[in-house]
């Protein structure tokens, strides 16, 4: 009976070291980020452009009285050609007290990794710096891209960040 017990506690202690991520896809590539960084998925809306931005960054919503940066990765990346559908998505992510949305070609699911599932990205050339990958991650069948999405949001080349806040 104690084997039992046992079992249970090791499948509990598994589980609490599990992690959600919210994956999406760009291009031919899935990738996650943790959930926890995620504020809301909306479809995708008319933007104001800025002047002066850099290409990706495709200009700023008013959400709910927050003026948002809205940051296209497909073209941050160089993925494809870029379309805008009604299937295209808009991530708003809640980072280090910044909110700023990710365009991304359409989102997946939720789902739940263990730091073992995550390996060492290797050292290749990727559209995504090296930097900005936490790992490699496998789900069954599914290979994805594990970004760490508060670093790359917050890197001084999004240009995102005030010099105040810097």
């Amino acid at each position: 009976m104690q084997l039992g017990s046992e079992a249970v506690a090791t499948d509990d202690s598994h589980r609490e070291l599990e992690q959600e991520f919210l994956t999406f896809t760009l291009g031919p590539e899935e990738y996650a980020i943790d959930i926890l960084k995620v504020q809301e998925i909306r479809g995708y809306d008319t933007v104001t452009a800025i002047a002066n931005a850099p290409k990706f960054i495709k200009g700023v919503i008013n959400l709910r009285g927050t003026i948002v940066p809205i940051v296209d990765l497909r073209i941050k990346f160089g993925i494809g050609n870029v379309e805008y559908t009604p299937f295209t998505v808009v991530i708003i992510l809640n980072l280090a007290e910044r909110v700023v949305g990710v365009v991304v070609d359409s989102v997946s699911d939720v789902i739940g990794m263990t730091p073992d599932q995550i390996r060492p990205a290797p050292n290749f050339s990727s559209q995504v710096g090296a930097s900005f990958i936490r790992g490699l991650g496998t789900v069954d069948e599914r290979m994805l891209i594990v970004v760490d999405i508060e670093r790359l949001m917050l890197a001084p080349e999004m240009a995102l960040i005030d010099e105040a806040t810097a």
